[in-house]
Parts: C-alpha cells; structure tokens; sequence
C-alpha cells in the first residue's frame, strides 16, 4: 500500500511540475498543448472512466496505451491552415500532446474500450480482478456518431 502511495505522490509531482514549467503560450515558444482530463472510479462496475478533452483531434491518430500502471495518451492537434490568414487574437492551442497518468490499481487490459464523441475521448479501464504481466498494451478508439 505504501508503494501505491509514492506512486501516486510522485505523479503528482511531475504533474505539478510540467503545469509550473509551461511556457506561456503568448510567448510563440510553447509547442504542443495539455488537454484537461477528468479521472474516476465506480465500484459497480469496478472501473476507472478517463475522459481527456480533445475538440478538433482526429479519434484515428489517438494513441492509448496501458503498460504497468501508467496510461499513457498522445497525438496532435494540428493548426488549421487557411491561404492569406492574419490573426487578431490567439488562443487556442496546438500540436503535439501527451499525458501519462499513474493508475493505482491492476487494469484488465483485455476488456478495456476507448470512445470518442463530440471532442470527448472517454477510456473505460475495468480493474482487474488479480495483477497482470505487464507488458505494454493499446487501446483503439472508437467514434461514436
């Protein structure tokens, strides 16, 4: 229990850390952006529910993996080219991203499922019953509507 406990702490720490080093995005130095996640449990059924905003990403260049106990999620919003464009004002972030959580429990990567609706990429990660090998898994996406 201990060990989960560092776990967690720790990916805490490196969470808080990339939030201070972020580069203001107004200073044309910042590459990429750090969509927000939302993470939770339900006993019934035991699972944990991801859901990462993801407005204006392509479901099909999402990649989820689950190795140990991280999820680990990347792709890339890319910036709309449009011939002639000036902006005015900028604020929405893009390119590249990737977020690694720290799980405090056992997966069951065989039935976890991935679905994307209306920007929203939502992961559904049932805990697994006894420990498993790790070994490195990926979870395809799937579009709903």
């Amino acid at each position: 229990m201990a060990r989960r406990n560092i776990d967690r702490l720790q990916g805490e720490i490196e969470e808080l850390f990339a939030d201070l080093w972020q580069v203001p995005r107004f200073s044309g130095m910042r590459h990429g952006f750090r969509p927000p996640v939302d993470c939770f449990h339900t006993t019934d059924p035991h699972e944990l529910t991801v859901v990462v905003e993801l407005a204006g990403v392509d479901p099909e260049t999402v990649r989820i993996a689950v190795e140990e106990r991280s999820l680990r999620i990347a792709g890339e919003r890319p910036r709309p080219r449009v011939e002639g464009q000036v902006y005015q004002q900028i604020e929405i972030e893009y390119g590249p991203f990737e977020r690694v959580l720290q799980l405090t429990e056992d997966i069951d990567v065989a039935a976890a499922s991935a679905s994307y609706e209306r920007g929203l990429l939502t992961i559904t990660l049932p805990i697994a019953e006894r420990p498993t090998r790790a070994q490195p898994v990926a979870i395809l996406v799937r579009r709903i509507g």
